[in-house]
């Protein structure tokens, strides 16, 4: 049974205050889902920075070479902004989200790049910013050689949701 604290605005208030317009839902493809509900749970397949609806990267590179630390964790807040579309376009609204629950973030390291959590602190803290208390979630952040499309980041998601 999980616990959760709500933020003193919902989700959705919170976004309208911030001045954020999310990203549309991000389109499946014929064999796989960006999306998926299971019971109380939603799996979020892998996101990054990347224009949902013509599948372009608006950031790319590797951190410690073409990106530094700040860029990495801004390119992470780009893809929760990603993710966030795409939850809302499974489920109608982000006020349904009781918590996030875990979060796993690749990051696409050049050699002797060995930071990559601090990366990942950029979808972290915007989860928080969003869902207050019940966005600090379980997570993993991994060093990679290489991305899809020479992204920085891709992160896969778990949600808790009610009806």
């Amino acid at each position: 049974m999980s616990q959760s604290s709500s933020p003193a605005t919902s989700p959705e208030q919170r976004l309208r205050e911030l001045g954020i317009v999310l990203p549309p839902a991000w389109v499946d493809k014929p064999n796989r889902v960006r999306a998926l509900r299971s019971g109380i749970h939603v799996h979020m397949s892998g996101h990054g920075p990347i224009e949902p609806l013509t599948d372009t990267p608006t950031i790319m590179g590797k951190l410690g070479r073409e990106l530094d630390q700040e860029q990495g964790a801004a390119a992470a807040r780009e893809t929760g902004l990603n993710v966030l579309g795409t939850l809302r376009g499974c489920i109608g609204s982000l006020d349904r989200v009781v918590r996030v629950v875990h979060v796993i973030g690749f990051i696409n390291c050049a050699p002797g790049f060995n930071t990559p959590s601090l990366v990942l602190n950029g979808f972290s803290d915007l989860m928080v910013e969003i869902f207050g208390e019940a966005g600090r979630h379980t997570r993993s952040a991994i060093g990679v050689a290489e991305l899809y499309r020479d992204i920085p980041i891709e992160v896969e998601a778990l949600f808790e949701v009610r009806d």
